[in-house]
């Protein structure tokens, strides 16, 4: 049992039929006055939150939407970092060939080119504010050797900063318009499918801002389970590890 009116259960597996099986059982007007739900962009969670709680406002959690904005960014850093680790190869070649320096370049902080953009991994997931001083370097450097990163990292930015404000339903609408359009002309493809995704969900995500709930402890519980299970390899006492976490 988690907030005061609310319901906990942990049902194994996904599927819609399973899941549905096991709400089911919850007496029906508890079920009734359910007034939202906080969910991810899967149909089945859709499936299951109307067949089960049929009066709920769905919300999509904006974890997940900022998870694939946060993805799209990072998917252009790696593209960058497969060029920049061909390049040194390649430098690397020439220069067993004619037995000489390869001259591997390095920027001021230390860092050569592939190491900058498998170190500006992390910084990439922060705002601007919470950049460490090595961070604020190391981002100058990467935005000034690759434009269309910073771009991409102000989109994502951009995305979270309308989750951040405190606003209604339709300033937000206005805000997400906005950020379409900066999309559409940034050309980036993996953000043009984060946009599209947006739309077919846009109701469900706008309601966010009128509850503004989130099952961000419930994602962080989810993420100490699987950390959990990676270091044990596996689980076997099943009590003891419910127990653990």
């Amino acid at each position: 049992m988690g907030r005061k009116g609310s319901i906990v259960a942990i049902i194994k597996g996904t599927k819609s039929d399973t899941v549905i099986e096991y709400l089911l059982k919850i007496n029906k007007k508890l079920r009734l006055n359910v007034k939202g739900i906080t969910l991810d962009m899967a149909g089945s969670m859709k499936l299951i939150a109307k067949r089960c709680f049929p009066n709920a406002t769905q919300i999509i959690d904006r974890f997940h939407v900022q998870k694939l904005a946060i993805e799209a960014l990072q998917e252009l850093r790696i593209s960058h970092r497969w060029e920049a680790i061909e390049q040194e190869n390649n430098l690397l070649m020439e220069a067993k060939e004619k037995k000489n320096n390869p001259g591997i370049e390095t920027f001021e902080n230390g860092d050569t080119r592939k190491q900058l953009l498998a170190r500006s991994r992390y910084l990439l997931y922060k705002t601007r504010e919470k950049w460490t001083a090595s961070q604020n370097q190391r981002a100058e450097i990467l935005f000034s050797q690759y434009p269309d990163l910073e771009k991409a990292y102000n989109l994502s930015d951009g995305l979270r900063k309308i989750y951040n404000q405190n606003i209604q339903k339709s300033v937000a609408m206005l805000k997400l318009a906005h950020w379409f359009k900066e999309v559409e002309e940034s050309r980036f493809k993996a953000f043009s499918v984060l946009r599209k995704t947006i739309m077919n969900h846009y109701n469900e995500i706008l309601n966010y801002f009128e509850r503004r709930s989130t099952n961000a402890s419930a994602e962080s519980f989810n993420a100490k389970i699987k950390n959990f299970r990676l270091q044990l390899r596996g689980v076997r006492d099943k009590a003891f590890f419910l127990f653990s976490v």
